[in-house]
Formats: structure tokens, C-alpha cells, sequence
């Protein structure tokens, strides 16, 4: 065995302490990284004014060569921008998640946060490690697309509106979908798109009244009415047979009673011929 590889075998001999004696932080939300050692930085994302978010980690690591299930038995926030607030950890579970909710009046840039993985009472002789966690705050957390944005129907009969919510950001917070301007009542539907996921939501629509109307739909988040985004729909409304018909199933007609049989024939009816 020559010189060289001597030298490179006892100088693998030498690392191999600080190899087995390293500690780690798995974070597995708002996504998967690992932190190998204090004053780490690690970048999370975006998330709107008065948006609520988690940091979270798995309770196991690894110390000196020996495998801890739940090494880590707490997560602790410990430094926060002005008029933010947090919740600390609970204790000794699996998976360990603090809160965090933005200021509602957070202006937009990057902030950061200290946090910190505590073995409690130094039980396992894993210490603490601390790390800072950057946030970006922006109203621009999703991304939205509505379709079809012209739309043709009768009075009364709902019209469907797909609503899809691409979640850019790190917060599951809600999403309200509204439309405003129409002559009828319309409901504002509270839905979940959960952060880094796109889902699609199915909004109906109902006018009253014949005639052509120009409206914006509305998708904002339940928390902060800064982070909102819109878009354009026309819906022209007319009387039609097959519109008519289609209008006679979603609701009782103030008729009398014995025409009933005759409305669920013709309903029937205008979903065959839909449907062929």
C-alpha cells in the first residue's frame, strides 16, 4: 500500500466521529430539506399579509451513531417581526409543528424567523438547534384561472363556473369565491387549496333576469382581504324552451300541484337531450 492512499485511509479514520456525532433537523413542511447545523438558513416561501403558515420537522434524528425515533421534543419560535404571532410546538409527538400568522399589515418583502429544535432537558444529549426561517411577504401567493368567462343561460337555471386555485404559496388558509352585480342572490363559497397544489372548484351562478351582463368574479383569502385576485365572466341570460326547461329542476314552480308530474317529464327530457 502506498504513501497516498495510507494518508487518505487514516484521514477517513479521523472523520469518522464527526460523521456518527452529527445531529440533523429533517424539515418536512412547508417542504423537505434537511438542517445540519445551527445559524442555518433555510428559505420557505411565499405567504400573504395575515396568512397563517407551519413549520414542521420529524421528532427523529440520528447522535453519536444512535437512531432517536423522537430525538427532537419541541419546536420553539423564538424571534418573530414586530406584530407577528406564533404557537409554539406540542410536546413529544412524531411530527413537531409551530404556528406562524403574518402581521395583517406586514409589508411586502423578506422576513426572517428564528426557530428552534429542542431536546427537552437534554435527555438524548442532542442540545439544541437553532436556524432562521426566511419568509417572503406578498398579496401574489396563488394563481387563478376561470372558465368559461362567456357564459349562456336561462333565468333562474345556475350556471357553472370551473375556478381553478393554483396554491404558490405556504399557507393552507381558505380561499372565499363571490360575484358581484348580478340581479340575484349569489352565495360566497369557502374552499381549501392547499399550499404548492392547484385544485379545481366547480362555483354556480344563478341571474333572474334576461339581458347581458359583464361581472368579476372574486377568489380572495379568508384572512387578508390584500391577497385577492379576479376575473372577467359575461353571462347572457334569455328565455328559451330547452332553457326553460333546464330551469324547472332547480326549484318548485308556484304552480298547482297536478302540473308537477308534467315539469319532471320535460326536466327529464331537457338532461336527455344534453346528455345525447
Amino acid at each position: 500500500m502506498n504513501r497516498a492512499v495510507l494518508i487518505a485511509f487514516f484521514a477517513s479514520l479521523m472523520l469518522i466521529p464527526y460523521i456518527t456525532n452529527a445531529t440533523y433537523v429533517s424539515v418536512v413542511e412547508p417542504f423537505n430539506t434537511t438542517i445540519n447545523a445551527s445559524n442555518s438558513t433555510v428559505y420557505l416561501g411565499k405567504v400573504g399579509p395575515g396568512q397563517t403558515f407551519y413549520v414542521t420537522i420529524s421528532a427523529a434524528t440520528t447522535y453519536n451513531g444512535v437512531n432517536y425515533p423522537i430525538g427532537w421534543d419541541e419546536l420553539l419560535v423564538s424571534k418573530l417581526p414586530s406584530g407577528w404571532l406564533a404557537q409554539n410546538s406540542s410536546l413529544y409527538t412524531t411530527q413537531i409543528s409551530a404556528k406562524i400568522t403574518v402581521a395583517p399589515n406586514a409589508a411586502n418583502g423578506t422576513y426572517p424567523i428564528t426557530i428552534s429544535a429542542v431536546n427537552v432537558g437534554n435527555y438524548s444529549k442532542l442540545g439544541a438547534i437553532d436556524f432562521r426561517a426566511v419568509v417572503n411577504v406578498t398579496p401574489d401567493v396563488f394563481k387563478l384561472s376561470v372558465h368559461p368567462t362567456n357564459i349562456s343561460t336561462g333565468p333562474g337555471q345556475p350556471a357553472e363556473i370551473f375556478v381553478s386555485i393554483n396554491n404558490t404559496g405556504v399557507s393552507d388558509s381558505p380561499f372565499q369565491i363571490t360575484m358581484h352585480n348580478l340581479p340575484a342572490w349569489n352565495r360566497t363559497d369557502t374552499v381549501i387549496a392547499l399550499h404548492h397544489t392547484s385544485q379545481e372548484f366547480v362555483y354556480p351562478v344563478y341571474v333572474n333576469e334576461p339581458g347581458s351582463y359583464r361581472t368579476t368574479l372574486y377568489v380572495s383569502a379568508f384572512s387578508s382581504p390584500l391577497v385577492y385576485k379576479q376575473g372577467n365572466v359575461t353571462i347572457v341570460t334569455k328565455a328559451s324552451v330547452p332553457n326553460d326547461y333546464a330551469a324547472l329542476g332547480q326549484g318548485a314552480p308556484v304552480f298547482p300541484i297536478i302540473y308537477e308530474p308534467a315539469y319532471a317529464v320535460m326536466y327529464l327530457i331537457n338532461l336527455l337531450a344534453r346528455n345525447i
